[in-house]
Parts: structure tokens; C-alpha cells; sequence
């Protein structure tokens, strides 16, 4: 069988059609939504499918956070693949909430349930029903097949989700501004709730798993670690005085920042992931609006010294060639960062479809973007690789997955994002404010050094 050449019509792409994905640029639907219920306090993500969905993602998240991550599961074989996994549901519900003490079960579905098409909404109806006289923990439930997106789609699912079942009346005033940042690191949320607290504001951030998925050593073990956003807080996100909803792809997207706007009211400001420059001013001067306070000192002051970290060091990376790949509203964040330190972005990709990251890019860079990138959505590492070995980059930005390419071009990888494998601190890496971007830019500066120096036949000493 002959391959027959194809046009992807958002990116414009051309290459060979496929039976298959050699090496993803993104993960299943269901493991997003797993992330996001990590985030909310008291809380056990809970698949609906086969065991095998449950084990793959608790592997793949341990080895990046390591940390525990326990995965409730129906665990549904070929019987239930013919006449339902309803009975699975319900029992493995009521262990979660009495094995863990959950007060929260958040139910993912995974490709076999949405094949099959069983209704969760109406199982989970009758699960009530039937234990009522229980003391039952609140469930909430999302659709996630992985067949039609991507984990980010899960993530975002997860988090309106949770603010539609979760907050579904008018609350009382309670000053507090929402905060939904995307999928970012545990640093990065605990830096975004110390920026809200400076400008004077008490931020409920969903999902925050900035302690649930890097938290301190303990003596005892917890069924469930300490820490995410309350549910009480959560139920009272319709009393805040806006939200802000952190990344540019979600825009076409109904989310829990839209949901709590249209239902109650509150004032939703949409943003990009704030890396870099540009994209924390913007972040700034909404706080300043929400807060109505001017940028504090000790924020301005972390914003010149990444001014003079720019002075200092773009000698050493101005010019680069740079391939960006990883989720979309970080690819577009780290292109807005390596345009503005002088880096040149020669291919930006992502395993996500319709997100016009192209349009997004041009929106966040401005002028600053002397040239476009070449942006290609809806591509393995199969069509990174074979097109970026003809751009000639010097560098690589994104996670663990490009780690062969750049040994084998002999480029450094600035590693970022989701998931880190190969290195150990991947929870702890910072991205976000002037501050991650500081963070971002010595990494980058040490790494083209470090090259240069075991690149060099005599070595450096002084640089």
C-alpha cells in the first residue's frame, strides 16, 4: 500500500498519511483529568475502564512528580466490554470513599466506557439512589476519551467540571479572586499564589496541586496527601471578584472561567501562561485592575533584574535556532520568552489539533517576532524530528521526549514542561512570572555555555 500525501488543513502541514503515531507529543485524555482532580482537597481520581488505563498513568506521573499517586479503577474486563460497567462503578466508588475516606471521587471515563457508551451521568443518578442513606462523598464526572484530544483537553475538562458540579449557586461575596493557571508545576502555582497575596488578593487557584503532587516528607503515609483547593472554596467561587483563566489556546474552549462568568456573573480576564516578558506584564496589569493596587516593590525589582540578566547574557544566545514542542499554551508561552532574548523559534509543534497556534504565537510575540516559525499542530515526534534535522537547530525546548533528538543532532535540551523523566526536579522547575522567566533564561545561558565549553579542544575556564 502506497502512502498518499496529506495536508493537514489547520497547519497546513504535508507529509505521508499514517496507520499509526510513532512517538507522541502528547498524552492520553484521561491522565489530564487525573492531574486536575489531584488538585482539589480530599480528593481520588477514578477511572472508568480497564485496569491497565489506571496502572500506565500512575507510572507515568510517578516518574515525574515522585511522588505516590494512587488511581481508583473499575477495573472492567471483556464481561462488562458487553453488558456494562455500571456494577464496577458503583462498588468501586463506595471503596474509594471508604477505603481512602475520600470526600471527593473524581470519575474519569476512558476510551473502552465512551466505545460502549455507557451513561455515567445516569449511573452516578442512580448511585445516589441506592446508597442515599450513606454518608457519600460528592463525585464528579467528566467525559475524557482519549481519541478525541489530547490531555490538556482532560485537564481543562476536569477543572470546568469541577466548578460546574461543584459551584452551583450564587454565593456570598468573598473578595477572593479565582485563579485558573493551566497545567503548569507545582512551583509555578505556589509563585502565582505568593504574586495574588503581593497585590494584596487571597487567590483560590483549581486545581492546585502544588503540595498534593510535591509535598514534604512525612512519617506517616496518607491515603490522600494533605493540601489542594477546598471544596468549600470551590463552591464559593461564584462570590469572587473575578477570575483569572491562564493560557491563549482555551480561548475558543467553554471553561470553568467561562461557566462561572455566564452562570454568576463573575469577571472573567483571560491571559497567556505568563513566561517570559510580555505575557507576566499582561498578567500584571489585570492584577492591578482586580486589586487596584500598583505592582509591588519586590515584583518590580524581580522584573530589573531579569532586564539586567537580559543585558548581561544575550550575547550568548542571541541567534540561536530553537525548536519548541510540548502543550500548546506552553509552546506558545516559551516562543513569546525565546523571542524575547533574542532566540529564533524555527519550529513550534504539538500533538493538539485546532488550536491556532500560529495566530496565538503572533498575538503574544508582537513585534518582537522578526520571523515566523514554522507551526505544525497535530504531529508526533516522527514529524518533529524528520523536519526539524532539515531547519539546523541549535537547541531544543520542551520535555524529556526530544532527549534523542538533541544527543543525536549534538544540541542542548532546555527541559520544560511535562513530563521529565530523565531528570530529576521537574515539579520544582519554574516557568512562570519574572521570576521563572529569570529561572528559564540562566538555564539556557549555562547550557549553550556548557556546550561551548565541552565543545572547545582546549575548554574554558572564563567565559
Amino acid at each position: 500500500m502506497s502512502d498518499a500525501t496529506v495536508i493537514d488543513s489547520e497547519s497546513g502541514y504535508k507529509g505521508q498519511s499514517h496507520v499509526a503515531t510513532t512517538n507522541a507529543c502528547k498524552l492520553c485524555t484521561p491522565l489530564g483529568a487525573t492531574l486536575a482532580f489531584k488538585g482539589v482537597e480530599g480528593a481520588i481520581p477514578y477511572l472508568h475502564g480497564s485496569q491497565g488505563c489506571a496502572t500506565y498513568m500512575r507510572r507515568y506521573i510517578i516518574s515525574h512528580f515522585r511522588e505516590p499517586m494512587d488511581i481508583a479503577s473499575s477495573a472492567l474486563g471483556e464481561k462488562n466490554a458487553i453488558y456494562g460497567g455500571g456494577p464496577n462503578l458503583k462498588k468501586g466508588l463506595l471503596n474509594a470513599m471508604r477505603k481512602y475516606g475520600a470526600g471527593v471521587v473524581g470519575v474519569a471515563t476512558t476510551c473502552l466506557m465512551e466505545t460502549i457508551g455507557d451513561d455515567v451521568a445516569r449511573l452516578l443518578a442512580e448511585f445516589r439512589e441506592e446508597f442515599g442513606d450513606l454518608p457519600l462523598a460528592d463525585v464528579v464526572h467528566v467525559s475524557t476519551p482519549s481519541y478525541s484530544g489530547t490531555h490538556m483537553d482532560g485537564f481543562h475538562g476536569a477543572v470546568k467540571a469541577l466548578a460546574d458540579q461543584l459551584c452551583v449557586e450564587k454565593a456570598a461575596p468573598t473578595g477572593r479572586v479565582n485563579v485558573m493557571p493551566g497545567f503548569v508545576s507545582p512551583a509555578d502555582i505556589r509563585h502565582l499564589k505568593e504574586i495574588c497575596r503581593e497585590f494584596g488578593l487571597t487567590p483560590t487557584v483549581l486545581p492546585d496541586y502544588s503540595e498534593t503532587l510535591d509535598g514534604p516528607a512525612l512519617l506517616d503515609y496518607e491515603n490522600i496527601p494533605s493540601g489542594g483547593t477546598r471544596v468549600a472554596d470551590i463552591r464559593a467561587m461564584s462570590g469572587s471578584v473575578a477570575s483569572l483563566e491562564l493560557g491563549r489556546a482555551i480561548g475558543r474552549q467553554a471553561t470553568a472561567g467561562t461557566s462561572l462568568e455566564s452562570r454568576f456573573g463573575v469577571p472573567l480576564h483571560r491571559l497567556g501562561l505568563p513566561i517570559g516578558l510580555r505575557e507576566t506584564d499582561s498578567l500584571f496589569e489585570a492584577l492591578k485592575d482586580i486589586s487596584g493596587r500598583p505592582v509591588p516593590r519586590e515584583l518590580a525589582l524581580e522584573r530589573g533584574r531579569y532586564i539586567d540578566a537580559l543585558v548581561d547574557g544575550h550575547k550568548y544566545v542571541s541567534g540561536l535556532r530553537a525548536v519548541v514542542y510540548g502543550e500548546e499554551d506552553l509552546i506558545i508561552g516559551m516562543t513569546s520568552f525565546l523571542a524575547e532574548i533574542g532566540v529564533k523559534p524555527v519550529l513550534v509543534a504539538t500533538g493538539a489539533r485546532n488550536r491556532d497556534v500560529a495566530g496565538h504565537i503572533r498575538a503574544a510575540c508582537g513585534d518582537i517576532l522578526r520571523e515566523e516559525p514554522i507551526v505544525r499542530e497535530g504531529v508526533d515526534f516522527f514529524d518533529i524530528v524528520e523536519e526539524a534535522g532539515t531547519l539546523s537547530p541549535d537547541l531544543l525546548v520542551g520535555h524529556s521526549k526530544g532527549q534523542r533528538a538533541a544527543r543525536e543532532w549534538g544540541v542542548p535540551l532546555l527541559r520544560c514542561g511535562f513530563p521529565i523523566h530523565d531528570r530529576f526536579g521537574g515539579p520544582r522547575l519554574l516557568h512562570v512570572g519574572y521570576r521563572g522567566a529569570q529561572n528559564l533564561f540562566d538555564r539556557l545561558v549555562n547550557l549553550v555555555l556548557e556546550k561551548k565549553q565541552t565543545d572547545s579542544d582546549i575548554g574554558y575556564g572564563y567565559l
